[in-house]
């Protein structure tokens, strides 16, 4: 099935992603609108960054207890429920800013409780996405997400920076309104539910997630393969602006070149499904690093915006595959009971090894220069592939099953076989969890 056909025939698939894309483009304009916003009423740069760096500490924070909830409670109520709570905190802008009463503390407040409210509404997002779509079509629904989300990085910024002209507070009021319409949407899946776990063989541990990933081979590999990849990715939007300021490029083409990657990401996120179709994940994986490590040795020698550009869209129209690769076997293979808490493991094992990455960055230009610094980092993109890609190519649990491939339909619900190669432990998966509603950060 085409990843268009999935959206005319599942309603309720329809309706997620109706739901993930409004929202997803809300949290792109305050994105660039929150540190304007802070700055624009007295504000300084460390204040703007300490908006920002709150969010992403809370969520960071929460991650494991949310997975755990998200397991036990429902999850379309969970969904719902931070829904409503963003958008009370977003609308509270617009409304302090009427009043004469907007300050630095209530931004910072908004951040926290925005950043509490959206680690929450993520891992229940991704179990809904299980719920809703049959396994034979999540490929299909996870690239028309990534499509979605690619869209939305690349027109949100620059839609969020013409309406904070028209009017500082306007991104805010449209976020807030974006919470609204998720969460209307929201309420009109029809969740299945699950197969109760009897409590006796029910793992209640918050690290219930992180054990049970220890125990899947093919799913450490293909996690080192992408928190690598991560890592290189943050630490190259760094060396990548440096570089490019050092030069001489002026703010517009560094946007342009920026720009790039978007339309990169959109591309690989549409050709997403014939990659993966033709391509098992170790040689996947193996193809994406390859073409990392090579693209930023490239750019060790040449800073012209025109030359950097289209590079940049080759590299990173191949990381989209991979996310939904991971994403996929996560949802298929992990327990059901415990697929909240792994999908939040899986997120803070990846954000919390990225979130290193743009201090690495500076630290390396500062001490080698921007040319050396991409020969480290085409390096490690090239080392992390080798050792983490080569072993899965004879490895089969991560791709697509053959629902995917053309062959007969399985029932959604019918018990999904262990992979190959793994133990009596249970299943075995993989990485980040599709993209939900509201996955994005600074104002999300």
């Amino acid at each position: 099935m085409k990843s268009a056909g999935i959206l005319r025939t599942n309603a309720d698939f329809r309706r997620y992603w109706l739901s993930s894309t409004l929202s997803t483009l809300g949290s792109q304009l305050s994105l660039l609108a929150f540190p304007l916003l802070v700055l624009s009423i007295g504000g300084s740069a460390a204040q703007a960054g300490t908006v920002a760096t709150c969010s992403m500490v809370t969520r960071t924070l929460l991650r494991l207890p949310a997975g755990h909830l998200a397991d036990r409670l429902d999850r379309r109520m969970i969904m719902v429920g931070t829904d409503v709570v963003r958008l009370v905190a977003l609308a509270s802008i617009p409304l302090a800013s009427g009043l004469g009463g907007l300050g630095q503390a209530q931004l910072l407040g908004v951040a926290v409780v925005e950043g509490a409210a959206t680690a929450m509404f993520s891992p229940a997002a991704t179990i809904a996405v299980r719920d809703v779509v049959p396994e034979k079509d999540l490929t299909d629904a996870l690239s028309r997400s990534q499509t979605a989300m690619a869209s939305s990085s690349l027109i949100g910024p620059f839609l969020g920076g013409w309406l904070f002209t028209l009017d500082p507070i306007l991104p805010f009021a449209v976020d807030a309104a974006s919470y609204g319409v998720s969460a209307v949407l929201l309420l009109r899946i029809g969740i299945r539910p699950t197969e109760r776990v009897a409590d006796s063989e029910r793992d209640n541990r918050l690290t219930a997630g992180l054990r049970w990933l220890t125990h899947q081979r093919a799913l450490l590999a293909a996690l080192i393969f992408a928190a690598g990849i991560n890592i290189v990715s943050a630490a190259a939007q760094v060396t990548m602006v440096v570089s490019l300021r050092q030069s001489g490029a002026g703010g517009t083409a560094i946007g342009a070149v920026m720009a790039c990657a978007g339309i990169g990401g959109l591309l690989g996120a549409a050709a997403a499904p014939w990659l993966i179709k033709r391509n098992p994940a170790g040689r996947l994986f193996l193809l994406i690093g390859m073409v990392w490590a090579l693209g930023l040795a490239i750019f060790s020698r040449t800073t012209l915006p025109w030359a950097i550009g289209p590079v940049l869209i080759v590299v990173v129209f191949f990381s989209p595959p991979a996310g939904i690769v991971v994403g996929r076997a996560v949802l298929v293979l992990a327990p059901r009971d415990l697929l909240g808490r792994v999908s939040t493991a899986t997120g803070l094992m990846m954000a919390g090894l990225a979130s290193a990455g743009p201090i690495v960055a500076g630290s390396f230009v500062d001490s080698l220069g921007a040319s050396r610094t991409w020969l480290v980092l085409a390096g490690t993109a090239a080392v992390v592939t080798l050792l983490s890609s080569v072993p899965l190519l004879r490895e089969t649990s991560l791709d697509a099953t053959e629902d995917d491939r053309g062959g007969a339909p399985k029932d959604a619900d019918e018990p999904l076989p262990a992979p190959a190669g793994e133990d009596d432990a249970g299943a075995a998966g993989l990485v980040p969890a599709p993209p939900g509603p509201r996955p994005g950060s600074g104002g999300s």
